[in-house]
């Protein structure tokens, strides 16, 4: 038996109706400019004919390159490695009572188990802390760039560790909060103009925080970012109102937990009581809590695509006569612009160029 399928005659009709998305043109579109050569800090002028549904402007100048637009690498292995940072301290205890609670530290041959903290004691930990300014206060200290190609090895990875060393505290001081900020690892003889390579700045460098005593005495160490911070395990003190049986907050009836009182707090959460344990060695431990960062690569540094000037981004704005921008060192610059039309399925685009040379 021969089955046959029927197509109504208007899905036929609005078949043959259909058309094509209508193909997109490259614009038409030239740039002159009336000078070749101008002086650094004088604008340079670039005339167009013709138009484009958008526009984009590569000056040429770094990091807007249109050589670079896919993206641009450098190779830093062998280039040397330097180091600053900006630190403060602050909380806890007047300095000094806490002595050497804070300290950088480089490994080449940490495992990368961040989930023990065993692992990353065994690793062989070079202890640079004195190579930098460390704070006295709450007030941010930079730090000098301290170069460190001479513990690089060749093929392998570098971790940094910030160290927290928390003390009992009855003995010596309230723990005090270390905050590391704008932490720079740059190349010393990789360069792009005459500007040293960023190898991993501070939320590049993948700070993880790897505690001692993450269940008994868990630190109150913190990542972000753009901050590190360090700071120890809170001191269980018997004198502490938490310990008290008679504190409100273990009440049932109190007010803060009945919607219908007009003292109820919505947060509140009735708590367990645990009593004080004068023989925990978790009271008032020693412990230690480490900021370890994620292995920096010294071989090719990934550094993102340059990016366009938009001279027009839409075709409901107005398509410009000339179009001016600024050089402002000396140099000889490949402007590029970059003409499109465009819909929502297709492309079509011109590229021009103009070599610009620029004179002090």
């Amino acid at each position: 038996m021969k089955i046959r399928t029927l197509i109504p005659a208007a899905g036929i009709f609005l078949l043959s109706c259909q058309k094509k998305p209508a193909e997109v043109v490259a614009p038409d579109f030239d740039v002159t400019t009336t000078e070749l050569t101008v002086k650094a800090g004088t604008p340079a002028v670039f005339k167009f004919t013709g138009k484009a549904a958008t526009l984009a402007f590569y000056p040429g100048e770094v990091y807007k390159d249109y050589n670079y637009k896919d993206g641009r690498s450098i190779d830093v292995a062998g280039k040397g490695l330097t180091l600053a940072f900006s630190n403060g301290v602050a909380a806890g205890s007047p300095a000094g009572t806490q002595v050497r609670q804070f300290s950088i530290l480089l490994s080449t041959d940490f495992n990368g188990n961040y989930n023990d903290f065993a692992a990353v004691k065994a690793a062989t930990w070079v202890n640079i802390t004195d190579s930098f300014i460390l704070a006295a206060s709450a007030t941010m200290v930079a730090t000098r760039t301290v170069d460190l190609s001479k513990y690089v090895v060749a093929g392998k990875p570098v971790y940094f560790a910030l160290r927290y060393i928390n003390r009992p505290q009855v003995a010596n001081g309230y723990a005090r909060q270390w905050l590391v900020e704008n932490f720079l690892l740059k190349s010393i003889d990789a360069k792009i103009d005459t500007t040293a390579v960023t190898i991993a700045n501070q939320a590049l460098a993948g700070f993880r925080i790897v505690d001692e005593n993450p269940v008994n005495a868990k630190a109150r160490s913190t990542i972000t970012n753009t901050r590190v911070t360090l700071y120890g395990p809170v001191y269980k003190n018997p004198a502490d109102p938490i310990y008290d049986p008679a504190n409100p907050v273990f009440d049932p009836r109190n007010p803060i937990y009945d919607p219908k009182s007009p003292q109820y707090n919505p947060g509140a959460v009735l708590p367990v009581y645990v009593p004080y344990d004068p023989n925990s060695p978790y009271n008032d431990p020693y412990s230690e809590n480490w900021a370890v960062s994620a292995p920096i690569s010294l071989g090719v540094v990934e550094l993102g695509k340059d990016w366009s000037v938009p001279v027009r981004t839409s075709v409901y704005s107005a398509m410009p006569a000339t179009y001016s921008y600024t050089y402002k060192n000396p140099g000889r610059y490949e402007a590029v612009f970059v003409a499109a039309n465009n819909t929502i399925e297709d492309n079509a685009s011109v590229v021009k160029k103009v070599i610009m040379n620029v004179t002090p």
